[in-house]
Formats: structure tokens, C-alpha cells, sequence
């Protein structure tokens, strides 16, 4: 309690000192984000969702490159919520990045938070949802990017533009399967569902009518912003008998990539054209997932999600329509081809700013874990309960937030020390792990990065418990990926590899099945930073943790004061 009267009196003091509030200036817009339930029916049962403004996908903000837009968040729902907008770097103003208990405490029902979002360099496609929980299953929506006025696109136009956003849907509340899990130690149930723009599809009863269709123009060309908002699943997508060209991801360009389908993961986003240049006719746009569980089990949501591609013109579909190709559900090379592929275009007007010589090294073990239980009672392997790890720390979230706690100087709610290596070093991506390294540390751990430093995180995936893929998301940077693979990493070979040149500029990675997969930015970005596997179980379970970057000397390099309206903890 004395904590949270302090946090509460040094935000008061902190609001006088500095005038407080959110500084709009006129040109500055404003949005409206309303939290509320509203009814939706799928696969043929009603149940109330969690929405903004009723809408499910939520609303799509269009900006500008460089623009900064006020969203003030009115939670008129049940439960806790925060906003994050992923994605965006935020510089200088963590305060509203959104991350429950890292960069701020919920906004309560009732209550509202006046957002900043604070676009810099990202172009493209981003997107925003829920911090809190798993109610992002329903509440998000796209960020669509434009160049600035005066500029274009680094391909030529496209004649339409669409926003697929990829999800997943539970007859129960997803939050009741999360509670449930957390329970028992188990994983949680499989969707019901996969979804295309909020809907499963014509492959599933009662969905027909609502089955999301793009009508297009045969000759014309589309731009494609897709983006994985699902809770879990890596997914496979593809249109039938069209190819796809990716032309950017995570809210960077790339030169162009012509694939027949793409896999993204869990937070990731594609920008991708398609040429209308088929006979006229209908054709399935599908989603189905990638997973290395068995798929008899229940493990993952084995459902494949379609929507319609229709050209315009007067002829009589095909019936019935036949599904594209799509890779096997565990086929793990498949699901690299679009990773392998990307590069960034590295030209005049996109340069290429990876650190070449990285000042502060850090290797991260990713992986599953499992805590035993009395009388092996608990739903998870062999009667333990499920866990996750960064360096085999399952993170617990404090009950004031990191950021706070950091401005102002409050000790006792995070710890510095996070190992820059694991502790625990054998042969990561083996078979045959001994069951002692299966048990995590619990703590609140962060790790201090002076600012302006140059960082490489060597990401490596671990087979504890089951080797899966993990999609790495790190909140107030973008990050070149400038090397992957399968295996344990090499340290001293591995490097050899590296694209120093042109590698990929993004803000979710996901780390191979069994393998690596090393980043590089610097950290010229100062505040508290949430990084966490996308994955939500992997995240719930304790597979995050935070950098703080210290303030540089100069003013302009200085954590922003916070807004006056902080929800309190």
C-alpha cells in the first residue's frame, strides 16, 4: 500500500514539476477508442467479446510517417485493459507504449487514458491490441503507415489496399481458457476456429454468410497488409493459384520476395502485393497453422480459415472451390523459406544502419519449462505444471509497474541483474535433456543497457520440455535480424555468416524450432522496454523480461516526463 501512495504522490509532484499532461499541438489528431462488450455470433453461438468501439477487428488508424496521434482510451468493460501499440518505437515516451506492469498499471473500468502514439521512422504496416491478460484476442485492430506527403511507395502503386488481419476464435472467453489452464498446469484448450478478418470461413457451420470476399479487378494489383494477431498459432497462408510478392514486414520495406505462401508468426506483420492475373473466377485465400505438436492431441488449433479472392465480371464460379497449396502443418523448412528470403533494401532513401561492432553481447535461451507439482497432480508433462524462461528466469510481473518504479526511484519491484548468458549451459537443442534443467528461477529481472550502446542478442531456442518456435517481440525498437538457424548456436563460426549488408529490419523474430536466430540495434532509445515471446501461453508463462536503457547527457536523450492522467496502480 505504501508503495502505491508513493507512486501516486511522485506522479502528482512529477505533473507539477513539468506541467504534466499530453502536449498536443493543433495538428496533432485525436481518436476515440471506446472498450466494451458487444454481442458476436460464430460458428453458430452468440457470446459477448470485449471490442473498441464495437468493432471486431478493431478500427484501423491511418497515419502518417512521422505523425503522432492522441487515442484517448475509455474503458467502459468489466476488467483491466492496457493498449499497446506494436510496433512503434515510441522514442523518448514509454509512458503509453502499454504493457501492463512494465510501462504502466491497468486503466480500471470506468476509467480512461489518454494515449500518445509517436510514429518516427516506421512505414508500413503495424498494428495495436491489448496488453492485459488474453483480451487482445479480440481487442486489435491495424496502424497503416503512409509515406509522407511528397514521397511513395518504393514499388509501384497498387490500385486498393487491404488490411487481412489473422486471428483465432474460442466458443468460451479466452480469458476463461487462460484461467482454466493456469489452474490446472496445463496447456490451454485449441481454438475453435482460425479467422480471416473475424471470420472462420465457409469450411465451418453457420459461417457462409459472413465469410470475408475481395472483390478485385482482373490486371490490377493489390496491396495485402496482413497481419497474425492470433493468440498462439504460427500460420501458413496462401492464395490459390496466385503468388505473392512481400515487400515489407514489421513496418520496414524489404526488396521484393515472390513466394506462394509466406508463414508469419504470432505479432508479425506482411506487406505483400498480388496481381490479379488469373482467369476470372473465385478462389480461397486459407490460413492453416504450423506447429511441431502432434496434431491427434489437441495441441493446437488444426483448422484451416478461408476467405474469397472474386473477380469482378459476369461468369459462373467454380464449384467447388479448390484450397492452395499449403505446407504440411510440422513442416519446419517450410516454415523458414520466407525468413531465409527477406532482405532489407538498403538504398539512399532506406539505409542500412546495422552495428557493425556491437558493444554489449547478451545470449538468450528461450524455451519451455515445467514446475513439479505435489503427487505430480497438476495437467502438464507427467503430472508438473507448464512454464516458460528467458535464460531459465520465468519472469513475475510486479504489482506497480517497472517504469515507475524506475523514474522514480522506488526499490524492491524489479532486479537488474539478468544474466547477459545462461546459466545453465549443455547441449540446448538435444533430445535428452537431463529433468533437473527443467525447473526454472521465478523473478522480476531486467537487464541495463547504457545508452546508445550497440546490442546482439543471439536468441537460442532450447528442446526442454518440447522444442518449438518462438516469435521474439521487442516493445521501443525495431532490430536488424542478421542471422538464424537450426541447432545450437557457434559462436566463434556462426558469426562468419552474418548479413551485415542488407538484413531484414523488424520488431518480431521468431526464433526456429531447435535453433537460433541472433539481432543487432542500438539502444538509442531510453526508457523501460518489454521484450516477450509472442506466443501468449509462452508469454503468460514467463517467457519475458525488460531492458531498461539509461538517459544520454543530452536533454534530447532523456526519458519525456510522464503524462498527468497515469492510471494508478
Amino acid at each position: 500500500m505504501w508503495l502505491i501512495m508513493k507512486v501516486f504522490l511522485l506522479q502528482i509532484l512529477a505533473f507539477l514539476l513539468f506541467g504534466g499532461g499530453i502536449y498536443c499541438q493543433a495538428s496533432t489528431r485525436r481518436l476515440t477508442f471506446v472498450v466494451k462488450e458487444a454481442s458476436y455470433t460464430r460458428l453458430c453461438s452468440t457470446k459477448n467479446i470485449l471490442t473498441v468501439n464495437g468493432q471486431f477487428p478493431g478500427p484501423t488508424i491511418y497515419a502518417k510517417k512521422g505523425e503522432t496521434i492522441i487515442v484517448d482510451v475509455y474503458n467502459k468493460g468489466k476488467e483491466n485493459i492496457t493498449i499497446h501499440w506494436h510496433g512503434v518505437s515510441m522514442p523518448r515516451y514509454p509512458w503509453t507504449d502499454g504493457p501492463e506492469y512494465i510501462t504502466q498499471c491497468p486503466i480500471q473500468p470506468g476509467s480512461k487514458f489518454s494515449q500518445k502514439i509517436i510514429l518516427s521512422f516506421e512505414e508500413g504496416t503495424l498494428w495495436w491490441h491489448a496488453h492485459s491478460d488474453w483480451t487482445r484476442n479480440t481487442v486489435h485492430g491495424a496502424i497503416i503507415v503512409y509515406p509522407k506527403n511528397g514521397t511513395k511507395y518504393p514499388f509501384p502503386k497498387p490500385n486498393a489496399e487491404i488490411p487481412i488481419i489473422l486471428g483465432q476464435w474460442w466458443k468460451s472467453d479466452a480469458n476463461v481458457v487462460r484461467d482454466e489452464a493456469l489452474a490446472t498446469g496445463a496447456d490451454p484448450n485449441a481454438s475453435d476456429s482460425l479467422l480471416i478478418n473475424g471470420q472462420p470461413g465457409d469450411l465451418f457451420p453457420c459461417s457462409k454468410p459472413g465469410t470475408f470476399k475481395l472483390t478485385v479487378d482482373h490486371g490490377k494489383t493489390y496491396l495485402l497488409r496482413i497481419i497474425n494477431a492470433a493468440l498462439h498459432e504460427a500460420l501458413f497462408f496462401s492464395i490459390a493459384k496466385h503468388k505473392m510478392t512481400v515487400v515489407g514486414t514489421d513496418g520496414s520495406y524489404t526488396k521484393p520476395l515472390t513466394r506462394d505462401y509466406i508463414t508469419i508468426y504470432p505479432g508479425q506483420t506482411y506487406d505483400v502485393l498480388l496481381e490479379a492475373n488469373q482467369h476470372p473466377d473465385h478462389y480461397y485465400m486459407a490460413a492453416k497453422t504450423y506447429s511441431i505438436a502432434p496434431a491427434a492431441r489437441n495441441f493446437f488449433d488444426n483448422t484451416t480459415t478461408t476467405a474469397i479472392v472474386q473477380y469482378r465480371g459476369y461468369y459462373t464460379p467454380s464449384s467447388p472451390l479448390s484450397l492452395p497449396y499449403l505446407p504440411t502443418y510440422n513442416d519446419t523448412n517450410a516454415s523458414v523459406q520466407v525468413m531465409a528470403g527477406l532482405r532489407s533494401l538498403a538504398d539512399a532513401e532506406y539505409p542500412c544502419n546495422v552495428p557493425l561492432s556491437p558493444s554489449t553481447k547478451l545470449i538468450y535461451t528461450v524455451g519451455m519449462n515445467s514446475y513439479l507439482c505435489p503427487n505430480n497432480s497438476c495437467a502438464g508433462p507427467n503430472g508438473t505444471r507448464f512454464s516458460a524462461s528467458i535464460n531459465n528466469i520465468s519472469f513475475q510481473f510486479p504489482t506497480i509497474d517497472i517504469l515507475q518504479a524506475y523514474y522514480y526511484n522506488i526499490s524492491g519491484v524489479y532486479g537488474d541483474k539478468f544474466p547477459s548468458v545462461p546459466e545453465l549451459v549443455f547441449d540446448f537443442t538435444t533430445d535428452i535433456i537431463p529433468l533437473e534443467y527443467q525447473t526454472p528461477k521465478n523473478g522480476t529481472e531486467v537487464r541495463v543497457l547504457e545508452y546508445n550502446s550497440t546490442v546482439e542478442i543471439v536468441f537460442q531456442g532450447t528442446n526442454l520440455i518440447a522444442g518449438t518456435h518462438h516469435p521474439m517481440h521487442l516493445h521501443g525498437y525495431s532490430f536488424y535480424v542478421v542471422g538464424w538457424g537450426f541447432g545450437n548456436f557457434d559462436k566463434d563460426k556462426d558469426p562468419l555468416d552474418y548479413n551485415l549488408v542488407d538484413p531484414p529490419l523488424q520488431s518480431t523474430i521468431s526464433v526456429p524450432t531447435k535453433g537460433w536466430a541472433a539481432i543487432r540495434f542500438e539502444a538509442s532509445n531510453p526508457g523501460v522496454w518489454f521484450m516477450h515471446c509472442h506466443v501468449e501461453r509462452h508469454q503468460t508463462w514467463g517467457m519475458d523480461t525488460a531492458f531498461i536503457v539509461k538517459n544520454g547527457k543530452h536533454p534530447e536523450a532523456q526519458v519525456l516526463p510522464p503524462p498527468s492522467d497515469m492510471p494508478p496502480c
